[in-house]
């Protein structure tokens, strides 16, 4: 049997964009159906060929511009709109954290229900461009061809890529010229690897067959000038691989981390695969305050240094510690918030999932000195008991920094009985911390909300709450 062919969606002309929605979409409405568009903005009106139509709702693109927003900016990267990151760079900067801001608000009254303070508002981003301090790169033979590729009837002879993922297309990869959200010594980076290894008819990683040498580079930058490159090959082939490194350390000297891995599974990740040192160290360092972090190349660092601080900072001010707290930091990473705050605490326990994690946070904070923190590896849920707080004592203040998923109800649970006399909630998903908060409403009273911007250009907000126990 044939399969009927499906009726076109239909084409709306002379659409008016309203607002912004989530994961960076705008909305737009015709009748009462709610339409979501990438890549537009509040006050384009534009013609929308629907794509996907739901009951209450639909999702389109604009195919054509009768009137651009006066909100509106030039893209400024020459791969907006076909790599699927920064797409509010076409908003202004002072509008996208307006937006940002009251998305937080949003999310804070529509899920939690609960009592609000006047919020503060949001901490944008000094830099809003090489902001991030990592970086990872795919080499693809299936390279993306753009509208404007296909459209040119040329034909094309290279198709490899060393750039990102298309969004849903797992193995179709953008080739990047540039991007601007690392240092430029990224961008170099990048391009001299992809040079050589066309010159040298290196084959670049065909995802679907599960063939060729090259399959992934990762760069890592901080803020002391250190640079960490991992080079990721599919094939353990010596010759080849160390004709590259050797270019690479020759031609990059500032390469202070140059590292490779072989990688011959399904998928991409590294956390169980050997890290092999080819020049240098297996590390680079961050530092705040005096303070030195060890970044390994597995280990978690908040993306954005500079803004990290400020965060940080803010922590610090809302758990208000006096140097005779004892304090617990729920999911802890590498143990940066719990060192940060370390000798302002009487003592501080970090824990996190990640053994790899608190490996390194246990590291830092003996290359810190710091004598009064305390780290255990484990599930949130099974390590946070009534058991475990009976054993090392009941913490006056907690800071919480979960996944995007939020809190388990268990962990909730633990909290709730602990009865600290302080929560600092740091997230980086609204939705699921108001979620929280209305759990905790049954002792806590939100008394503080502080907003931060920590990646420009894109929807994402991080976002601080104070909890005071109720009286």
């Amino acid at each position: 049997m044939h399969k009927k062919n499906k009726k076109p969606l239909a084409l709306l002309e002379k659409i008016s964009v309203s607002g912004i929605a989530a994961e960076g979409k705008a909305i737009a409405r015709f009748n009462d159906l709610v339409i979501f568009i990438p890549f537009v903005v509040p006050g384009d009106v534009i013609d929308i060929q629907l794509t996907r139509k739901k009951n209450s709702y639909a999702e389109g693109k604009a195919v054509a511009f009768h009137a651009y927003s006066p909100q509106r900016t030039e893209a400024f990267c020459e791969h907006y709109g076909v790599c699927g990151g920064c797409k509010w760079q076409i908003l202004p900067y002072s509008e996208q954290i307006r937006y940002k801001q009251q998305q937080v608000i949003d999310n804070l009254q529509r899920i939690g229900k609960i009592e609000l303070p006047e919020i503060t508002p949001i901490l944008g981003s000094e830099k809003t461009v090489y902001y991030r301090n990592k970086l990872e790169f795919t080499f693809s033979n299936k390279r993306w061809m753009t509208e404007a590729e296909i459209s040119s009837g040329r034909i094309f002879d290279d198709m490899n890529a060393l750039g990102f993922h298309i969004p849903e297309k797992f193995d179709k990869v953008l080739d990047i010229n540039k991007c601007w959200l690392q240092d430029d010594i990224s961008n170099r980076i990048r391009n001299e690897i992809k040079d050589f290894a066309l010159k040298n008819e290196y084959p670049f990683f065909d995802l679907r067959n599960q063939s060729g040498l090259l399959r992934n580079i990762i760069i890592r930058t901080a803020s002391t000038g250190e640079v960490m490159l991992i080079v990721v090959f599919y094939e353990d082939d010596k010759t080849a691989r160390e004709k590259l490194l050797h270019h690479i350390a020759d031609k990059f000297p500032e390469i202070t981390s140059l590292l490779y891995i072989i990688n011959e599974k399904a998928n991409d990740t590294i956390t169980d695969r050997e890290v092999c040192v080819f020049k240098g160290v297996d590390h680079i360092f961050e530092e705040m305050e005096g303070l030195k972090f060890k970044i390994g190349p597995k280990s978690f660092y908040q993306t954005n240094s500079e803004q990290a601080y400020n965060l940080y900072k803010i922590v610090r001010d809302f758990a208000g510690l006096t140097g005779n707290e004892f304090v617990y930091d729920l999911y802890t990473g590498t143990g940066t918030i719990a060192n940060f705050m370390a000798k302002h605490a009487r003592q501080v326990i970090g824990i996190e999932y990640v053994p790899e994690a608190i490996e390194d946070a246990r590291f830092n904070a003996a290359l810190n000195g710091i004598n009064n923190t305390l780290f255990f590896a484990g599930d949130m849920k099974d390590i946070l008991t009534a058991g475990f707080i009976g054993e090392y004592g009941r913490p006056q203040v907690i800071i919480t920094d979960p996944p995007r998923a939020g809190m388990h109800d268990d962990v909730l649970e633990t909290i709730l009985s602990a009865e600290p006399e302080r929560i600092v909630y740091v997230s980086c998903n609204p939705a699921t911390q108001a979620r929280d908060l209305n759990l905790l409403d049954t002792k806590y009273i939100v008394t503080k909300v502080q907003p931060v911007d920590m990646f420009p250009h894109t929807h994402h907000v991080e976002n601080v709450v104070l909890l005071n126990k109720r009286v």
